[in-house]
């Protein structure tokens, strides 16, 4: 069903609020989504302190290989994952490879001098470039039938309020960092309208519930199907939110001592909300890029549940021989793998909106961290493993390069996008062109 009337004629003759028109004109049936342009979308996820090479890589190369221990939550998703192994971050200058690690990871570029000091060597500030997430956004914000109504949006699961380098991996330009929202029901009052406070839910999601009732009647059956999962979710999410009672995130604030840290008990269920959260915006469209960060870079949660008392930071410093140490990082970095597969689960499963397939059949995931290895803080051996089918890689298997310059990974994903550059970052690592091998 097609209608005449402009956007601004539709809106202004419904009343519909902000927190709903975005999601409502994504709707085939009114006549206003573009169903001639495929939504790609790109989500960028980071967890710390590097893995544990011989539990993490795989040792084969090709479609035929063994996940090992850290990865083994994608297994019902081998044939949409593609390992990358010898993506190395060549750029240097300022600062630790921990700030150097997350602060030119997106950015691919030198940080700025500045005043910051970690480890022993010199100090730093933030980045010289923007991220290639924001690279993406841009381009796509900048062509109508791409645009959506956030153009991009930051995930955070425990990241410090403190800003300094090893805090920030999103940057909109030079020296302009972009702090991910960590806290759920900050999350949901950007997606979802202006909240003074939870109790101010209830009034936002009953006006919501208004405005998609006020359109169900202009429907096909199969859109007013996805209208009523979209306001289940929401009234869910409501309920949840609700239900966590006095749930506060307690963050732990970056020290440049590796042995301060912070528990957190409520991490998994903060993990599980974002990632809700984030699946129901590309529902909405209300993005086609976002950035998921778990705490930061010499990020030190305890996860006790997992029975690992000692601080992530303070264990990826132990030694290859100490097993009991190698354990526990394997097991952090599983449960990292886990919230992927949780993320990999929930787009395979929901519909595209206008469109064949799933969400994940026109999404790629990047995982990756900011060193290949803690304990010897290398940046040789990135982790980026990538999963679904949003950039039409060729997925299902697991590739060796001969330290390669990230550079060119994220060349290869913005061109993928669709977004036709030659460079990004320091041009000296962009000379061979885009990664070879993915398609």
């Amino acid at each position: 069903m097609t209608f005449s009337t402009s956007r601004r004629e539709f809106l202004r003759d419904l009343g519909l609020s902000a927190a709903a028109f975005p999601f409502v004109l994504n709707l085939p049936s009114l006549g206003f989504a573009n169903q001639q342009t495929r939504k790609q979308r790109l989500v960028i996820m980071f967890s710390p302190n590097g893995v544990v090479p011989k539990n993490f890589w795989p040792d084969e190369e090709g479609a035929q290989f063994t996940l090992k221990e850290s990865l083994t939550p994608l297994e019902p998703y081998r044939d949409r994952t593609l390992i990358l192994k010898g993506v190395c971050d060549k750029v240097r200058g300022d600062g630790d490879n921990h700030m150097r690690g997350i602060g030119c990871l997106l950015t691919g570029i030198e940080l700025f001098p500045g005043n910051i000091q970690g480890g022993s060597d010199t100090p730093a500030g933030w980045s010289s470039g923007l991220s290639i997430d924001q690279e993406i956004k841009s381009y796509l914000q900048g062509r109508p039938e791409t645009r959506t109504r956030f153009g991009s949006l930051e995930f955070g699961v425990m990241v410090p309020d403190r800003a300094d380098t090893w805090s920030r991996m999103v940057y909109s330009g030079a020296n302009k960092p972009i702090a991910p929202i960590d806290d759920p029901y900050q999350m949901f009052h950007k997606l979802y309208g202006r909240m003074k406070d939870q109790e101010s839910l209830k009034s936002v999601l009953d006006e919501l519930q208004e405005d998609l009732r006020a359109v169900s009647g202009r429907l096909s059956s199969d859109d007013r199907k996805l209208l009523e999962e979209h306001a289940t979710f929401v009234r869910e999410m409501e309920r949840e939110l609700q239900s966590s009672g006095d749930l506060t995130l307690k963050h732990p604030v970056p020290e440049l001592e590796p042995n301060v840290k912070e528990e957190n008990d409520n991490m998994p269920k903060i993990s599980k909300m974002q990632i809700d959260l984030m699946v129901n915006s590309f529902t909405a469209d209300f993005a086609r890029v976002a950035t998921l960060q778990y705490t930061n870079s010499v990020g030190g949660a305890r996860m006790k549940w997992l029975n690992v008392e000692e601080g992530h930071h303070e264990l990826s410093h132990k030694p290859d021989n100490d097993e009991p140490s190698q354990d526990k990082l394997t097991r952090i970095n599983k449960w990292f793998c886990e919230q992927l597969a949780y993320l990999t689960k929930r787009l395979a499963e929901t519909p595209e909106p206008g469109g064949p397939g799933s969400l994940l059949d026109n999404t790629l995931i990047v995982w990756t961290n900011e060193l290949g290895q803690g304990n010897s803080h290398t940046l040789d051996n990135i982790p980026f493993v990538l999963v679904g089918n949003g950039l039409d890689f060729k997925m299902g298997r697991s590739l060796k390069y001969n330290k390669v310059p990230h550079n060119r990974l994220l060349l290869s994903l913005a061109n993928g996008m669709g977004h036709q550059i030659d460079r990004f970052g320091n041009r000296d690592y962009c000379k061979d062109g885009l990664l070879t091998g993915l398609t």
